[in-house]
């Protein structure tokens, strides 16, 4: 069982997870490194949201930076991150398919 500070933590990770804008940052980036301008036209949100997004991902370590002279690139963390995506984006596929399906099987 996680001690009192890892849940906390997971919880911040869930909390950060649970704002729409956020996530379809996050999903954008699992194809890769982009920049703010593109993340927030991808992600349907202004730029200012979505920088103010990134503050808040990167302060959580969830988005990583690259500089390149004047532009940043932004990016997801790490493979963990990625990793929680995929499984969240699975899941919800998944249950889309037991829902639609008359009896709740898969198949």
């Amino acid at each position: 069982m996680p001690d009192e500070r890892e849940v906390a933590d997971l919880a911040d990770v869930f909390g950060l997870l649970s704002d729409p804008g956020r996530l379809r940052l996050m999903v954008v980036l699992l194809d890769g490194e982009r920049r703010v301008a593109d993340l927030a036209a991808a992600a349907g949100l202004s730029e200012s949201a979505t920088s103010h997004a990134l503050r808040i991902l990167r302060a959580h370590r969830v988005v990583s930076v690259r500089r390149a002279g004047r532009m940043a690139y932004y990016a997801l963390a790490d493979a963990h991150v990625r990793l929680l995506l995929d499984v969240a984006l699975a899941h919800v596929a998944h249950s889309e398919m037991i829902h639609d399906h008359p009896d709740g099987r898969v198949g």
